[in-house]
């Protein structure tokens, strides 16, 4: 994407990006991207990776898109990683600078230098020995995957661009003006389907800290202070994971007025049970389920208005094709996915590490986790992300995780929705999710505890369990939840 071409196609006059106190228009824009632009310059920094470490606003945009005039390579540093994992992505990366507002993260990984750019953001550099750039490479975004050490995935302007434009595509019959950023950032999923999408629809970009809408810290979610937020910028759209979902639901009454603007809401990141979808209906949340990778830049299939299939996450984008391969895993074709450090693997097919099928109308479904499906000792294949979604949409239960490989029963571990809830009401919400489960899914015995965060290693990015890491740190409570002599008691 050519940043001149971009910026030309936006309309003049229209509000583009706002924190709620700050509005940039075209001018405004352009005018701080040249700021940045000029400060990179003046630093030489052209030819090497820069980093970010900041909070939702409208000079994370203005970075993001002045970097790429430049043909820099863009690094978010995510907020909730922890110092070692920054540390470790400056390094895997070869940042040569970052852009943070307190001088005191930049120092604390090796960054003193700094300068003014004229907003919130200061420029800092390091004395990090020169790297070769990387060829095609505009953004790294780092996940926090299946291991401590964050992966890095590679993606060019053109990969990211492109879903933008299918997004646009695929949305513009609910015109919508106004996009509210609930995720962070440094999440590929808010980056290019919220800001990059409402760009290029010439829609305004609302993008206030993230504690004005809810978000503290990695995991802490506050749905009335979100719901007063979209209230109060009446957004057309925003973008979840369904545990922030599951609170709207549990916190919004039938058809509450705060969420009136709302014309699309889109959910991904990990598995979303249709009871849970239905509450969000009954509510008022216009709710559309969708799936992706960050190998794909985000999004690969969407459900949308008019075309839409219960319990699906949707057809393939326009830019994506899908097929299911002979064990049921879903390949993803029209991608060329990179990591750091290794080649590109080539126009081929993506394996997902999902399971999956399409259904006659090219609808995708998707069924668990390749790795992840559970054996039990009666030979039944169950995949734990069916009875967690069961668990989730009780609304007492935050997050779930099932085990049970080679047992006769399963047993979960399970994370309270909120503080205060007994066992007697624990075990009433794993009752009814048990209602809608066939015997050998249902859950037979579970322990409470703390919850999954990226900050304790216990979840991805978007929320996902991080299972290998769950059932290590908690190997005595699982062994516990199968020890027949207790079981009997």
């Amino acid at each position: 994407m050519d940043m001149n071409n971009l910026l030309d196609s936006l309309p003049a006059s229209a509000v583009l990006l706002s924190n709620g106190r700050r509005q940039l228009d075209r001018a405004a824009l352009v005018q701080r991207i040249e700021a940045v632009k000029a400060a990179l310059c003046a630093r030489r920094i052209p030819g090497a990776a820069v980093a970010i470490l900041a909070d939702n606003d409208p000079e994370w945009l203005v970075v993001d898109l002045a970097t790429q005039a430049l043909g820099l390579t863009l690094v978010p540093l995510p907020l909730f990683f922890t110092p070692a994992q920054w540390l470790h992505v400056m390094r895997e990366s070869g940042a040569q600078a970052i852009f943070c507002a307190d001088p005191r993260q930049a120092e604390a990984l090796g960054f003193g230098d700094g300068l003014d750019c004229g907003g919130p953001l200061g420029l800092y550099q390091g004395a990090q020995a020169p790297v070769v750039p990387l060829e095609d490479v505009q953004k790294i975004t780092f996940t926090s995957g299946t291991t401590a050490a964050p992966k890095g995935v590679c993606l060019s302007s053109a990969q990211q661009w492109e879903l933008a434009g299918a997004l646009r595509d695929g949305l513009a019959p609910l015109r919508l003006e106004r996009h509210l950023c609930l995720l962070p950032f440094a999440i590929l999923l808010e980056n290019i389907a919220g800001p990059y999408t409402a760009l290029l629809s010439g829609a305004t970009t609302i993008c206030p800290p993230l504690a004005e809408t809810g978000l503290s810290g990695a995991s802490g979610f506050d749905p009335q202070v979100c719901m007063d937020a979209i209230a109060r910028y009446a957004p057309h759209s925003i973008i979840l994971v369904p545990q922030m979902l599951q609170a709207l639901v549990a916190a919004a009454a039938p058809d509450d007025p705060r969420l009136r603007s709302l014309r699309f809401v889109a959910v991904g990141g990990g598995k979303t049970a249709p009871a849970l979808l239905d509450a969000a209906r009954a509510r008022g949340l216009p709710v559309f389920e969708g799936y992706g990778l960050s190998e794909c830049a985000s999004v690969v299939a969407l459900n949308l208005p008019g075309a839409e299939r219960a319990g699906s996450v949707g057809r393939p984008l326009a830019n994506r094709t899908v097929r299911i391969a002979a064990d049921g895993e879903i390949l993803v074709g029209n991608t060329v996915a990179r990591y750091l450090g290794q080649a590109p693997a080539g126009d081929s097919w993506l394996a997902t590490g999902d399971l999956g099928h399409l259904d006659p109308d090219g609808f995708l479904f998707v069924d668990g986790r390749k790795k992840d499906i559970l054996i039990t000792g009666y030979g039944r294949n169950v995949s734990p992300e069916w009875p967690e979604a069961a668990l989730a949409a009780t609304g007492y239960i935050a997050q779930a995780l099932v085990v049970g490989e080679a047992q006769a029963h399963l047993a979960a571990l399970i994370v309270p929705a909120r503080a205060g809830l007994d066992a007697a009401t624990l075990q009433g919400a794993v009752d009814r999710a048990n209602a809608g489960l066939p015997d050998y899914a249902q859950i037979r015995r579970w322990l409470p505890v703390a919850p999954f965060t990226p900050a304790n290693g216990l979840a991805t990015a978007n929320g996902r369990p991080k299972r290998v890491q769950i059932q290590a740190e908690h190997a005595a409570r699982i062994a516990s939840l199968f020890d027949q002599q207790e079981a009997n008691q």
